[in-house]
């Protein structure tokens, strides 16, 4: 590309519809000043910087990033970043989402007010950086290149936390607090059972702690309430349902994340999305249709 010295980036030909997923990989040097943004995603996007510097931007903070800094994009967040003027940075980066990413990483400690980390050991990052790429290059079976790459994804975001240790959200030492544990507990249990029917009164008499206080202390370490963490944890779900294979019905959707009213769930959805369950399925496969038009076309 003319804005880059050297770029390359692998797309998932096959991307899953659940936990974790790889979208893309790549690795880049761009020209000085070269600026990505002010734009928003609906996926996460991950950079570490090999070398030089730069600017990153994101929900109105600033930081200036050099080697060994990670910095993460988030889904529907505002962002931008720029390569210095005099040392323009290089950096590997990968982009990914799924319904566990989020509680991923706020178990990490990472958040959109906490969004960039440091390494002095890069090698580990490096590499792995590497094989996400080549097994989205080279693999033989496409159809697996996905299961390969985010259980490769895993072993990175495992090593952000390492990197990440001073600002864990759910910390493991002792010195934690217990109730933090119990938010770290409730945040997993969310994250799976969110087909059940489950209530503030549920969680708060699972864990022993009066409903009031659980809300407060589930708010102050993950940034929203019980009840939101798990709205969005379900509205997430129910988008990858519509968009799947499967073509489940309304109806079956709206069961299968945990809701026994449609139109409740409808009302739900429209409020995350703007759209009801039904249109948005349709503007996807419109969408998907005037795509291949397109393609039809320009080989025409």
């Amino acid at each position: 590309m003319a804005d880059h010295y050297k770029i390359s980036t692998k797309s998932n030909s096959l991307p899953a519809h659940g936990e974790l997923s790889v979208l893309f990989a790549g690795e880049g040097k761009p020209f000085p000043n070269h600026q990505i943004g002010p734009s928003v995603h609906n996926y996460y996007l991950v950079h570490t910087v090999l070398s030089g510097r730069g600017v990153f931007e994101i929900d109105g903070l600033r930081y200036e990033c050099s080697r060994g800094d990670t910095f993460f994009i988030f889904p529907d967040v505002l962002f931008s970043y720029t390569a210095d003027a005099q040392e323009p940075w290089s950096y590997r980066w990968v982009a990914f989402k799924g319904h566990m990413a989020e509680s991923l990483l706020l178990t990490m400690g990472i958040t959109p007010l906490n969004p960039v980390i440091h390494s002095d050991n890069l090698r580990p990052l490096r590499e792995l950086y590497r094989r996400m790429k080549d097994t989205l290059e080279t693999a033989p079976y496409p159809e697996l290149a996905d299961l390969e790459a985010s259980g490769l994804l895993r072993i990175l975001l495992k090593e952000y936390g390492v990197c990440n240790a001073g600002k864990l959200a759910f910390n493991s030492l002792t010195i934690v607090p217990d109730i933090e544990r119990q938010i770290k507990q409730a945040v997993r249990w969310l994250s799976f059972q969110y087909a059940q029917q489950i209530s503030i009164e549920d969680l708060s008499r699972k864990l022993g702690y009066h409903r009031t206080h659980l809300s407060k202390m589930f708010k102050q370490v993950t940034g929203v309430s019980p009840m939101q963490f798990l709205l969005k944890v379900r509205m997430e779900r129910a988008r990858e349902l519509l968009l799947g294979q499967h073509h489940l019905s309304i109806d079956q959707i709206a069961s299968s994340v945990g809701y026994l009213d449609a139109l409740y769930f409808s009302k739900q959805f429209r409020k995350t999305y703007g759209l009801a369950p039904s249109e948005y399925r349709l503007r996807h496969r419109q969408s998907l249709q005037a795509q291949q038009q397109e393609k039809g076309q320009s080989h025409l």
